[in-house]
């Protein structure tokens, strides 16, 4: 069999002088394991890298048409970047003014028991952030991601629409005549008819499947609005994504306010068109800045590549690396990478197993197939999504107390006293707390936190992406058990001024703002570990997969909601039992069940999930990419531990 004609590169891990064998002889195999990275070997007759490389970081914008874009200055940056931000304001504006009242327009209006309901409504917020996956995947593969949010955002509006008519029109709901308070605790009312609920539950999915596919990319199109070349990137996208939080803020107070407002004046119609009003108006502020955008070319298929990678390491895994056939790890050559969009990545000693497929040995074909033999870059975007996965994973803890939050802090709210003064807020606004304190944090992030973080940590944005991540989920534990703390003193109260049976009737004597430390801790929870992680996964995916990366974080609250969903039943049928009158911890009565122990539960479930957390975060090394520093100790690329803890 002919020798392969080939080439080699050094790894970025090794000096100029060192020189780097092709073909590896049987000696000395655990140095030669330690120091793989240096095998690289760039073919010229892979039939892949022919068709064409994608060169420097393989991030080069394009216009819309997908031609190089000749004039930077002329698009992208913040003004671009402020056009997206009115669509995800709409977006997350009409998200949360669903997931806050349609719990109380199915009770209401389609006459649904309120467990159910909320049921109901968390599995739909669970399927709408877990199938985030399925719009990043298309945006990375095929669409790119203004196509992708273009599409899917005149899906969620026609959502919004037909759930409009549900609420406007009489035919999709049932008889209201005769159903007052008592007769709904009773379930005395006319239920929904099949087709009714059928009709709502489509409207309601389709705009959900919008979300999805809205989600994984608005924040990575915004953060593809900067010039990574700049040298203010990193503060510019640091910016970036803390006003693009803020932006999700805007839209979460406004549906806390404005339409819970709009609701109790002018009713369930007016209250769910205002929210399609509003994303209308976003569709197109978004297309008017269509010249504006920069765009990313989609790198094909990245669930395809993965696969490939898989495939062909399990088919060489009795292949040795210190085996004679062994002709060295496979790349193209020269700066160009295989896969569009994408530039090259650099070997890591990581999941050496997936290695395997990229392991070129001398019986290879010229033109091997990649289902055969995959470039390094290909195994190393694998290994990235690996490497990154438990981080997001373990923000599905501050997911599921915040899905609890919208549902059980609404229950306790109707028992106590709204009045703020002579104002009386209704009990659906009180979710507004955390966005405001959202707001305030925001505000003084850069003025206060910053500078007093960059003393302690002296990293010079105040503190790194993992970091942040801690803190926000270091805060939502302090969250919870002051809600466990504040809930056994409101049930003890209740209990002891004969309020047990009735329990909606508010106490006078005992406010509802108490409730407002539980929810301005959660939101500082939620500022702090969403904007770090949204910022971490962005920086940290493979250039071809960010709206994939994007994706982690909406699948994480996704799974959040489906888990809280899935203790609530446990705990139900656990703690209750109907037919010797025992009532569970989370009884429709919230004064004869034990929501204190529920948050006490939540206490502990995030105090271990933060210990989780801390072990994978000391243990992640940041990427290191062409263009940024690298601090050097005897010729080695060094990596500073993500919580700059040792």
């Amino acid at each position: 069999m002919a020798a392969i004609e080939s080439r080699e590169i050094k790894s970025p891990e090794v000096l100029s002088g060192v020189p780097t064998p092709v073909a590896i002889d049987g000696s000395s195999e655990s140095f030669r394991r330690k120091k793989l990275g240096i095998y690289f070997v760039e073919s010229d007759d892979r039939q892949l890298a022919l068709r064409g490389g994608y060169t420097g970081t393989g991030t080069t914008p394009v216009n819309i048409h997908g031609k190089p874009i000749s004039d930077l200055s002329k698009t992208g940056g913040w003004i671009a970047a402020f056009f997206i931000f009115g669509n995800e304001m709409a977006e997350r504006m009409a998200y949360f003014g669903l997931s806050v009242n349609m719990v109380a327009f199915m009770f209401y209006i389609m006459h649904r028991p309120f467990s159910s309901s909320a049921d109901a409504v968390n599995i739909f917020l669970g399927i709408s952030q877990a199938s985030s996956v399925l719009g990043g995947f298309l945006a990375d593969a095929y669409l790119g991601r203004y196509w992708t949010i273009a599409i899917f955002t005149t899906m969620y509006l026609a959502g919004l629409t037909g759930i409009t008519l549900c609420a406007t029109i009489s035919t999709f709901i049932p008889n209201q005549d005769q159903c007052d308070q008592f007769s709904l605790l009773l379930g005395n009312c006319e239920q929904a008819k099949p087709w009714q609920m059928l009709y709502l539950n489509a409207v309601l999915y389709i705009t959900g499947l919008g979300a999805a596919g809205i989600r994984p990319c608005v924040s990575s199109f915004g953060a593809d609005q900067f010039d990574e070349r700049s040298r203010n990137y990193k503060e510019h996208l640091d910016r970036f994504f803390n006003f693009f939080y803020l932006s999700v803020t805007v839209g979460a107070v406004a549906a806390f306010t404005l339409v819970v407002y709009i609701q109790m004046r002018h009713g369930w119609g007016a209250a769910f068109g205002s929210l399609a009003i509003a994303m209308g108006i976003s569709n197109t502020v978004f297309f008017i800045g269509t010249p504006l955008y920069r765009h990313r070319v989609p790198g094909g298929s990245p669930l395809t590549r993965v696969t490939q990678v898989l495939v062909a390491a399990f088919r060489k895994r009795n292949k040795s690396f210190s085996s004679s056939e062994m002709v060295g790890l496979y790349e193209v050559p020269g700066k160009r990478s295989a896969i569009k969009g994408s530039g090259k990545i650099a070997h890591t000693d990581d999941f050496r197993w997936l290695d395997k497929a990229a392991l070129q040995l001398k019986e290879d074909d010229v033109n091997p197939s990649p289902w055969r033999l995959c470039t390094v870059t290909q195994v190393e975007e694998v290994k990235i999504l690996l490497k990154l996965f438990p981080i997001p994973a373990c923000t599905t803890m501050l997911s599921l107390v915040l899905t609890e939050y919208l549902t059980l802090s609404v229950q306790q709210a109707y028992t106590l006293n709204t009045h703020l003064g002579n104002l009386k807020l209704p009990v659906t606004c009180m979710p507004v707390f955390p966005g405001i304190s959202i707001f305030l944090l925001l505000s003084l992030y850069y003025s206060v936190f910053v500078p007093l973080s960059r003393r302690i940590t002296g990293n010079p944005h105040g503190a790194s992406q993992l970091q942040r991540v801690g803190i926000g989920l270091a805060v939502s534990i302090i969250s919870a058990a002051y809600a466990a703390g504040f809930e056994k003193y409101r049930r003890s109260y209740a209990v002891k001024h004969g309020y047990e049976a009735i329990f909606l009737t508010p106490m006078p004597n005992l406010s509802a703002y108490w409730l407002l430390i539980q929810y301005c801790l959660i939101g500082i929870a939620e500022v702090f570990c969403i904007v770090g992680l949204l910022e971490f996964l962005y920086e940290e995916a493979p250039d071809a997969m960010k709206s994939i990366g994007s994706a982690y974080a909406a699948v994480a609250g996704g799974v959040g909601c489906f888990a809280a969903t899935i203790l609530n039943i446990i705990i139900k049928s656990v703690t209750g039992n109907s037919s010797e009158g025992k009532p569970s911890w989370l009884s429709q009565n919230i004064n004869t069940g034990r929501f204190d122990y529920f948050y006490c539960l939540l206490t502990v479930l995030s105090i271990v999930n933060f210990c989780v957390f801390i072990y994978f975060a000391k243990r992640y090394k940041y990427r290191t990419k062409p263009g940024f520093e690298m601090a050097e100790q005897n010729g080695a690329n060094m990596v500073v531990n993500p919580l700059g803890v040792s």
